[in-house]
């Protein structure tokens, strides 16, 4: 790989200079970031755009008895999007996926509640969006967020990552407006490796950042 990150507030700066020429100054822009650590690089990337900054939980929809094992992900608000491989091995009724999928659902509320608490989440609507993670693997979470963000009428939503698997990437450039990533290693593993220090991210330091650069 030909670029490292020491951690996650150097890789959102640099995703912010490579975004600053089309993006500064855009009346209508909005920062979201995946929780935990996508909203530490979003929140340095709303700070150079001088946009608000906003948190969109994701939750992974994991196989009963086997959680590490996904099913898929899901926003609140919109379609699950489902790892179709993995859904016909376990042979699961309607009915149970339906209730996997709300429960994941519940769980995106309670997380965005606890983000900024009495505080509703930023209008979109007509909106630009840029969708930021601290890197992609698989994608099944970010393309869950899109497909939420597409039920609330943005005027358009691109992803923005310091890293991305090449074959993440590719799906999703199929499904936002468009994808800015730094690095695009072929494996998936690299996403970790891109980075000097990539310590797991606090629900606390998500709630002081959204604070902290405000709306």
């Amino acid at each position: 790989m030909s670029r490292r990150f020491r951690h996650r507030v150097d890789a959102g700066q640099q995703l912010a200079a490579a975004l600053a020429p089309q993006w500064n100054g855009r009346a209508d822009l909005v920062v979201l970031g995946l929780p935990r650590g996508g909203v530490v690089v979003a929140a340095e990337v709303a700070r150079a755009l001088a946009a608000p900054l906003d948190a969109l939980a994701v939750r992974k929809i994991g196989v009963p008895g086997h959680e590490e094992l996904a099913l898929g992900a899901v926003a609140r608000g919109g379609p699950p999007v489902l790892n179709t491989q993995v859904l016909l091995a376990q042979s699961l009724a309607p009915a149970e996926l339906d209730r996997l999928v709300g429960v994941a659902v519940a769980e995106c509320g309670v997380l965005e509640s606890r983000y900024r608490p009495g505080a509703a989440p930023v209008d979109i609507h007509e909106r630009a969006v840029l969708l930021v993670d601290d890197g992609l693997a698989t994608g099944a979470t970010v393309r869950a967020a899109v497909a939420a963000l597409r039920a609330q009428g943005p005027a358009l939503v691109v992803v923005a990552v310091p890293v991305g698997s090449r074959e993440a990437i590719g799906q999703l450039e199929r499904e936002a407006d468009a994808v800015v990533c730094l690095q695009r290693p072929l494996l998936p593993r690299a996403v970790s490796w891109a980075y000097d220090d990539f310590t797991p991210v606090s629900d606390d330091q998500v709630v002081d950042l959204l604070r902290d650069v405000g709306r």
